[in-house]
């Protein structure tokens, strides 16, 4: 780490009157990896996209490799030796390991395609980094760690000498992670340079030698990671102290809200595996029941029946000791609140201003419209302060599109609107449900409730759904967090193939039995509860 490879010198990047980088200076060492952190929206995405030439900045310059880098150019970029992992991977699962690899490096003029050599080249590559691959695997059959391991060979196959890595274990089981921080060892050990971004601290200290964190759009501290603690990062990404939500058993369990027996469902409109396989499961009051799981074992297929989206094509289904109704709007009537996994694009409606995404699932309730199709925007919009203010919602205001807001607020807007039931003209008489339902929810869905947020974020989140579950709410967590899931679960089940293991007491749980079981390991089970 002698020599430097990457040189970021006065970035500052406006959108309109935001401050989105402002004059940011970093450095990149040969065979060094450094941490970036920041809060949503601190402005670490709008620097990694001008690096890799996304964007174009309005000020400053790059140097790689002691070179300018032309800006705005992601081609140049690549030419540089700079690759990008993305969170979200972007592999074709209908096409092979190589063709993946290979696509867009070979000129569309060549009438040929030159694959023994790509072959051999991917082969060479793999065994050089300690990245085993099977050449004409397809992607759609390969394991999560498998896809992001090649993800990360598509980098170097194109000759990447600087990686960044972005929240590289959001969706890994933690053998899957183990492997993960091996690999970066070894590549680390022959020279690459890594930009490392996530929000799990733990991880951070434990493979960074260097971190920088923005808050704001400004680099407000760099520190040896051997210098820092947990603790001193927070306090860095937020201004703030943080305290986690302290993990203590539920007060009194009630009765069963939601009660699955043996369901079954059929794959999703995108034709995917992702279903139900004799899935049974009971959801009680004052109770937080945590899902862990892979992503893409039958999470999405149990959250869309919950809230409404997909059917039960077997077993028993039961809400309240009714059937469980098929339809979203008459779920939320009857107490379900949902916190979606995609906020971007399931969750809010981007270009509707924030007050509109603030009452859109109560929008019928007659606090918000007159004979359900004249809107009471008064009343609506002094709902949605009430959100602002309840859920410390920040942007630019109730008029603005839900779009401009930060991932972590956007979250927040979410939860407010899942949690915060409206206040009606006049206190009903008896339990009403007709008139004002939904005074309170009965069962809440959280679907990767804190995915991709801050520290600050993720601990405002869990408190908040803490906070439900003391009111008397059965909640429902589906993370692949393993830490959210032991931090928030009472009871903890694993989803693998579409399977629900039992759920069990927290505390039956080693991190070591979780983690096999969601790769698959049948064996594995959970240690006995301490006395």
């Amino acid at each position: 780490m002698n020599s430097t490879v990457l040189r970021l010198a006065g970035i500052t990047k406006r959108f309109g009157s935001l401050v989105a980088n402002d004059a940011i200076s970093l450095d990149l060492q040969a065979g060094e990896v450094l941490a970036l952190l920041g809060e949503n929206g601190a402005g670490k995405s709008t620097l990694m996209s001008i690096l890799f030439g996304h964007y174009v900045a309005d000020e400053g310059r790059i140097e790689v490799f002691g070179a300018p880098l032309p800006a705005g150019n992601p081609k140049a970029a690549l030419a540089a030796g700079v690759g990008m992992v993305h969170q979200h991977f972007t592999l074709a699962d209908n096409l092979s390991v190589l063709d993946n690899v290979m696509m867009g490096t070979e000129p569309l003029w060549r009438p040929v395609s030159r694959r023994a050599a790509a072959r051999e080249r991917l082969l060479e590559v793999a065994q050089r980094f300690g990245l085993p691959v099977q050449p004409d695997a397809k992607i759609g059959s390969l394991s999560v760690g498998e896809r992001q391991r090649v993800e990360i060979l598509k980098a170097l196959y194109r000759g990447a000498r600087i990686l960044i890595l972005d929240e590289p274990t959001a969706v890994l089981t933690p053998q899957e992670s183990e492997a993960l921080f091996a690999t970066l060892a070894q590549m680390v050990a022959q020279g690459l340079s890594v930009i490392f971004i996530s929000h799990k601290l733990g991880e951070v200290l434990r493979v960074s030698h260097r971190v920088a964190v923005l808050r704001g759009g400004k680099l407000v501290a760099e520190a040896l990671t051997a210098d820092t603690t947990q603790a001193q990062l927070a306090l860095w990404m937020v201004g703030h102290a943080v305290e986690a939500p302290q993990r203590r058993p539920a007060k009194s369990v009630g009765d069963a809200v939601c009660v699955l027996d043996h369901v079954s469902t059929t794959p999703g409109k995108d034709g995917g595996q992702d279903r139900l396989r004799e899935v049974s499961l009971t959801l009680r009051a004052g109770e937080i029941t945590a899902i862990a799981g892979v992503s893409g074992n039958g999470q999405v297929a149990l959250a869309e029946l919950l809230c409404g989206t997909r059917r039960a094509t077997a077993g028993s289904a039961q809400l309240m000791g009714r059937p469980l109704p098929p339809s979203p709007a008459r779920l939320v009537q009857r107490g379900v609140a949902r916190i979606p996994e995609d906020r971007h694009a399931v969750g809010v409606v981007g270009d509707l201003p924030v007050w509109e995404n603030a009452v859109s699932e109560r929008l019928r309730s007659p606090v918000f419209s007159r004979w359900s199709f004249f809107v009471k925007r008064a009343a609506a919009r002094l709902h949605a302060r009430r959100i602002e203010k309840a859920f410390d919602v920040r942007g630019a205001g109730l008029m603005a599109p839900a779009r401009s807001l930060s991932g972590g607020n956007m979250q927040k807007l979410i939860l407010g609107r899942a949690l915060l039931a409206p206040e009606p003209p006049e206190q009903p008489r008896g339990d009403d449900n007709k008139k004002y339902p939904n005074r309170a929810p009965r069962l809440i869905v959280a679907h990767q409730p804190t995915w991709g947020l801050d520290i600050g974020a993720v601990a405002y989140v869990q408190q908040q759904l803490i906070a439900a579950r003391d009111a008397g709410a059965a909640v429902l967590v589906i993370s692949d967090d393993l830490d959210e899931v032991l931090a928030l679960g009472d009871r903890v089940a694993v989803m693998h193939g579409g399977h629900l293991g039992e759920a069990r007491p927290a505390a039956a749980w080693t991190r070591e039995a979780i983690g096999l079981a969601m790769a698959g390991a049948t064996a594995s089970q959970p240690r006995k509860a301490a006395p």
